[in-house]
């Protein structure tokens, strides 16, 4: 893809003019300059400006003294402005500014942002032609999501901690989910696995999905109709059992006369059954015999009542005259009293005659008395007539819950009839239905030729997309990429500093490194020694991948590359912090300058051969006395006295 950097931009939080770095097309753009100056800062700035999730742009000055960052960038629908706000305190920002036009002007000073972070991905991704498919339909792995220009930066960016490693060879791939990642998205960026491959998965996935359901339906209708012809003849002999049949039937041994059979059963008229209405009759007439008969019961209960405390009263009554009567025949003592007053020969007549008037008084009062005890009054006869009305309510309402009852008992027995009728008729409902149940789904099966037909035709559909998706020919289409890939190293690493110069290397994507193939063994990276080594190796593999990309004017990986100290194995930090320039040049051996001189030789001649559609942009110590006079290699700044942030803004903090 046509995307190359511009401009770099730092707006500063005082109202100075932003600082501006000028990048040129096509060419190998150098930044020289000591240690502490910035130069490390350029690779996360401009990864920061084009969606990064995080800001690695180092703390302290630059963060500082900046309130946004920015890039101008040219892409075949003409120059674009991302600028990113400085995120404070925090990891990130979603604020961004953009500007787009066929030349942008920079403002002086962005005072708010006119877009998100979000939006400016989705803007970069529809300008490298990125599918919008996950590379998994079915979402089980987490990094199958859809490939996305974030992903590109894999292959454009060798910052200072990368270069030279010889454990990581891609930009961020030294955390899981990047690696990952990079790992799913390589068959992508080779060309192996196209936008239009990816849109077969999903297809096929729907198919097969739409294929596993309609499976599913036919086995379904294959067992109950097995089960069905199973049970066919059992279900005859129940429709005997039941009556709809008659007992002499004999059982049809051919399938089709047995479906004609049961067909004509829910057509056989059924013996006449209780109606629902007179079933509701006879149970509202034995709800009413119900209550009359707890009625009569509680007539009864209050009558016989009644009669015990009747019997008890008069049992009370008798024995209360009895004892009236004791004491009156203990009271006749005053006729007793005259007598023996009357008798002078008696003691007590001698006693009492003195004083006669007395004892004739109290004659009066004990006569008084007994006649009030003579006429207590007897109850038998007030008693035996009440006894002998409730006797009589007694038997009248005894007969008539013996009467209730025995109307009860026969509306029982008659409805214990009736709902004997009314199971056997519900049996063959139940029964009949099943039947009818039955023929629908043996209907349905005989009409599956359908089904059938559907499930043929998506299965011919399903085997065409596995063709246009084989994973033999994604595998083989990779494999060439690499073998193009492993010539044009073989090509670059001559060039350079490498130790087994001749000795080609191929890239391995399940490790995401390289090998050296020499004779009867392969190295990886990692088990290789020497800087220079690592360095050679990393420069020929992202140029070559470079290359690759090219030959397609459409792919989606940016047309640039940022490679931060790729003379760090030669130039130390340590020997580039000497104060004295001369010193530092004594520091510096022949050798060493002539390593580093063949790398900057292969990326000018890369960028030469290019014809423009490649821009690469190094960052570096060495300066023009080692790389200067190559084609296409041109000092873009040196910061030797001079930073990436100008000192006004530090004094001004």
């Amino acid at each position: 893809m046509y995307f190359q950097i511009l401009r770099l931009i730092l707006w500063p939080r005082t109202s100075d003019e932003p600082r501006i770095v000028k990048f040129e097309k096509g060419i190998v753009n150098v930044i020289s300059g000591a240690s502490k100056t910035g130069k490390s800062a350029v690779i996360p700035i401009i990864d920061y400006c084009l969606g990064a999730d995080k800001c690695a742009i180092p703390v302290g000055v630059i963060r500082e003294s900046c309130s946004w960052f920015g890039v101008l960038v040219e892409t075949l629908e003409g120059e674009k402005l991302f600028a990113r706000r400085e995120p404070g305190e925090l990891q990130r920002t979603g604020d961004m500014f953009v500007l787009e036009g066929i030349n942008v002007r920079i403002p002086h000073k962005i005072e708010e942002r006119n877009t998100t972070v979000d939006a400016v991905k989705g803007a970069l991704n529809r300008l490298g032609g990125l599918t919008g498919l996950d590379f998994d339909p079915s979402g089980e792995s987490g990094y199958s999501a859809r490939p996305s220009f974030r992903d590109m930066m894999a292959f454009t960016f060798q910052p200072q901690n990368i270069i030279a490693n010889p454990n990581v060879l891609f930009f961020k791939a030294d955390t899981t989910e990047h690696r990952e990642k990079l790992k799913t998205i390589f068959p992508y960026v080779l060309g192996a696995v196209t936008p239009a491959i990816l849109e077969a998965r999903w297809e096929l996935d729907r198919l097969q999905r739409i294929l596993r359901r309609k499976e599913t339906d036919l086995r379904g209708l294959e067992a109950a109709n097995a089960a069905w012809q199973a049970e066919a003849q059992g279900w005859l002999r129940q429709a005997i059992e039941l009556g709809l049949l008659p007992p002499d039937s004999t059982l049809p041994g051919d399938w089709a006369a047995t479906i004609d059979l049961l067909r004509s059963l829910p057509t056989e008229e059924l013996h006449a059954t209780p109606s629902l209405p007179g079933l509701d009759a006879a149970l509202g007439r034995l709800g009413l015999l119900r209550a009359q008969e707890e009625q009569e019961a509680r007539d009864l209960s209050v009558h016989r009542q009644r009669l015990n405390e009747l019997r008890r009263l008069l049992e009370s009554s008798d024995a209360y005259g009895g004892a009236i009567r004791v004491q009156r025949d203990r009271l006749e003592i005053s006729r007793w009293l005259r007598d023996v007053a009357q008798d002078v020969d008696d003691p007590i007549g001698k006693l009492v005659g003195s004083d006669a008037e007395s004892l004739s008084a109290l004659c009066n009062t004990l006569e008084g008395i007994e006649v009030q005890l003579q006429s207590y009054p007897s109850l038998s006869d007030t008693l035996s007539r009440e006894m002998v009305r409730q006797r009589a309510a007694t038997e009248a309402t005894l007969e008539r819950l013996n009467t209730v009852r025995r109307e009860i008992s026969e509306l029982e027995r008659l409805s214990e009839e009736a709902s004997s009728v009314m199971f056997q008729f519900d049996r063959v409902e139940r029964f009949l239905g099943r039947i009818e149940q039955a023929l629908k789904s043996y209907d349905r099966f005989d009409q599956s030729s359908g089904l059938v037909a559907e499930i043929s035709d998506l299965r011919g559909q399903i085997g065409a997309l596995q063709k246009t998706i084989s994973e033999a020919d994604i595998r083989r289409i990779t494999e060439n990429a690499i073998d193009q890939i492993q010539n044009t190293t073989s090509r670059l690493v001559p060039g350079m500093d490498a130790e087994w110069a001749d000795a080609p290397i191929r890239l391995v994507i399940s490790e995401l490194t390289v090998k050296v193939i020499r004779g009867s063994r392969d190295d990886y990276l990692w088990e290789i020694g020497s800087g220079a080594n690592w360095l050679a190796y990393h420069v020929a593999l992202v140029i070559a991948l470079q290359e690759f990309f090219l030959r397609d004017v459409n792919h989606a990986v940016p047309g640039f590359l940022v490679f931060d100290q790729p003379s760090q194995v030669y130039f130390p930090k340590r020997r580039s912090e000497v104060a004295d320039e001369e010193s530092l040049r004594a520091e510096w051996r022949d050798e060493d300058i002539a390593a580093v001189r063949k790398v900057f030789r292969v990326l000018g001649e890369e960028a030469s051969s290019s014809k423009g559609r490649l821009q690469i942009i190094v960052l570096d110590h060495a300066d023009e006395g080692v790389w200067g006079g190559l084609v296409c290699v041109q000092l873009t700044e040196e910061w030797r006295g001079k930073k990436l942030v100008p000192e006004s803004w530090i004094r001004s903090r």
